[in-house]
């Protein structure tokens, strides 16, 4: 049996604590109210006839309260509950010094497999997991209820972000990039004008990627059609000093074509320069900047032209890579791309199809960039094209004080994730047992996301300036706090979730490939938004529903799951759940049917979802780009 810890560590049962821990209570009473060594024994029997796998520290401490007062000890009992707290006060004292230092001597794994994007090992990494180790432990014992505290550490709920939770730090954001290039912004004090060239857009644009990864602990995304603006006036400027250099020697069309060629190499210097930027730079919670360059064209776009040349140069730059130390190109993390496909580049002879074919290339060689189909997502959003907060995070609709929609500048304060394969594993086939559980549950989501919200608000502008004061989510005075972007939907706050397919298989006997497996998966997922649109009556928040994609929850829940109740085959029998609503691994399906298939739930995850394919399945890239466009919002690409 395993014990599992107030800090979520499982350790091996042992009897001798909890004898050791009655006797210390028995020396402080009457002899005649302790109990005798038979009795000590009786009650660890008790507790190891449980036959329970995984037991917490907290319910071990209930049954030997439960146990003495039945043996009608009870000035004992009184006693051991003094016990209890006292050793509760010591607690409170200190509990991460087995985790911090574990991590200063490369021995925690837990916050080694927590990002992938951070080395626990190097210093300056590691000063950013303390600072988290720190907030989960006070966030556990002392913010959370213990009702959330628990449901996380028995893996009811994934609470996203508890290493930041002390500070109010949201989770991710559209920046408002536009606003700050056009309007300028302020950088530690300093006054940043808007620039006059591509060049100093791009420096101006790193200064403002460091300070918004610093202050969020998610992703974030900057529209690249702000930069067709800043090409243009590269251009005005060379042709000016072109045309005064020689004295008008040249022609109109000479001149036109030197002023194209030096804009050409301009931004080529300047996008080179922002992804070495991007992947050498360290922020202040020790990781690169996790940004999203969102590529999309609008032909109405007075820049459009311009911001051709800047999409086609990103393209080419993912393409060719970055070096590794050993001088090898490889495939860097960041900037993650995303490529809309509209009518003019969904390769049915439009004017933009050479980008598309630029960008399969891409993908062909690095997985990059992911595809959202404008036409798609404009049907599951009334007619709203939208880039995500960060990869996935959509923002819904949200109308601005002159009734147009706002999309920049938005953001999301955190994610809960929801296990559905464990409640479906108690229900054990009983459908009733299993609405109500998934009634619980859900409340303790919601309650967990309100939590979030409530640690927000009150939230003094100043407290991150680049994000508050000075427009990447907006232009607050410094006397201002940050509540009314917290209300009324302008922000979000997600459910997350895994493991339809196991759900499903556990509650009806098959997967959601079936019709009868569809048909459940799809009213479980109409089922739970309908929950989350009562939440957003009730609360006027922002409440979605969001994928949970993140291989490492759907491994913990899976791990803790077996621990839990057992090995059980095509369930628990493996190293993770199958993310969100995702086709099982090592079931062949057809790739165009899995898009046609997933398209549905895409639809049903408001709050944000993507299909992922398989390069090795795929002989022909550009038909299924072309499928895509006209069947399924939001499409990545893995080997």
């Amino acid at each position: 049996m395993k014990v599992i810890k107030r800090d979520g560590k499982a350790v091996d049962y042992n009897r001798e604590k909890i004898e050791i821990a009655i006797e210390k209570a028995n020396k402080e009473v009457q002899e005649s109210e302790r109990l005798s060594t038979k009795e000590i024994k009786e009650i660890t029997k008790h507790i190891e006839n449980l036959g329970k796998k995984r037991i917490l520290v907290e319910d071990i401490q209930d049954i030997i309260e439960e146990q003495i007062m039945s043996m009608k000890k009870f000035e004992l009992a009184r006693k051991y509950m003094i016990y209890r707290y006292t050793r509760a006060l010591v607690r409170r004292q200190n509990t991460t010094d087995e985790s911090i230092l574990g991590l200063i001597k490369n021995q925690n794994r837990n916050a080694q497999n927590e990002n992938s994007n951070k080395n626990s090992s190097i210093i300056a990494k590691q000063r950013d997991y303390i600072a988290g180790e720190v907030s989960k432990d006070l966030s556990k014992r002392i913010l959370l209820p213990e009702k959330i505290t628990k449901a996380h550490e028995e893996r009811n709920i994934y609470f996203h972000g508890m290493e930041y939770f002390i500070e109010p730090i949201f989770n991710c954001s559209l920046i408002n990039i536009e606003d700050m290039l056009d309007n300028g912004t302020v950088i530690n004090g300093l006054a940043i004008d808007s620039p006059d060239s591509f060049e100093v857009t791009c420096k101006i644009l790193m200064e403002i990627i460091a300070q918004v990864s610093s202050s969020q602990f998610g992703m974030h995304t900057i529209d690249v059609s702000a930069f067709g603006k800043y090409v243009r006036k590269s251009h005005d400027k060379i042709k000016k000093e072109i045309k005064e250099e020689l004295h008008s020697k040249l022609s109109e069309n000479e001149l036109e074509d030197l002023a194209n060629q030096k804009v050409r190499k301009e931004v080529t210097s300047g996008i080179q320069m922002m992804e070495y930027q991007i992947n050498t730079l360290i922020t202040s919670n020790g990781r690169i900047p996790n940004v999203v360059l969102y590529l999309n064209l609008d032909e109405n776009d007075k820049y459009v032209k311009e911001n051709a040349i800047v999409i086609e140069e990103i393209l080419k730059r993912r393409f060719k890579g970055v070096k590794s130390k050993t001088g090898k190109y490889i495939t860097q993390d960041f900037p993650k791309l995303i490529y809309v496909l509209n009518e003019s580049n969904s390769l049915n002879g439009g004017k933009y199809d050479y980008l598309t074919k630029l960008a399969i290339e891409c993908t062909k060689l690095r997985q990059s960039p992911y595809y959202i189909s404008s036409k798609i997502m404009s049907q599951n959003n009334s007619g709203r094209i939208t880039a995500p907060m960060g990869l996935l995070n959509f923002p819904e609709e949200y109308k601005d004080e002159n009734g147009n929609d706002k999309f920049t500048g938005r953001f999301n304060q955190g994610i809960v994730t929801l296990n559905l394969p464990q409640i479906a594993i108690i229900a054990d086939g009983d459908e009733n047992k299993f609405w109500s559980l998934l009634d619980e549950r859900l409340e303790i989501c919601k309650e967990a996301l309100m939590c979030k919200h409530y640690s927000m608000l009150g939230t003094p502008s100043t407290i991150s300036p680049i994000d508050w004061n000075y427009g990447a989510i907006s232009r607050l005075g410094e006397d201002e706090t940050i509540d009314k972007y917290l209300k009324n939907g302008y922000s979000t706050l997600s459910v997350g979730y895994v493991g339809i397919n196991e759900t499903t298989k556990l509650m009806i006997g098959e997967t959601n490939q079936s019709k009868d497996g569809h048909d459940f998966s799809i009213k479980l997922l109409k089922y739970i938004n309908d929950r989350i649109k009562e939440w957003k009556r009730e609360t006027g928040l922002g409440f979605n529903l969001y994928q949970t994609q993140k291989r490492g929850i759907c491994k913990k829940f899976v791990m803790y799951d077996r621990d839990e109740y057992g090995q059980i085959t095509g369930i628990t029998d493996k190293d993770y759940y199958t993310n969100s609503y995702y086709t099982p691994e090592g079931e062949e399906i057809d790739v165009f049917k899995k898009m046609e298939m997933e398209s549905e739930y895409q639809k049903l995850t408001p709050g944000g979802a993507i299909t992922y394919l398989e390069l090795s399945k795929i002989s022909d890239l550009e038909e299924v780009i072309r499928f895509a466009y006209n069947n399924i919002q939001y499409i990545g690409f893995k080997e």
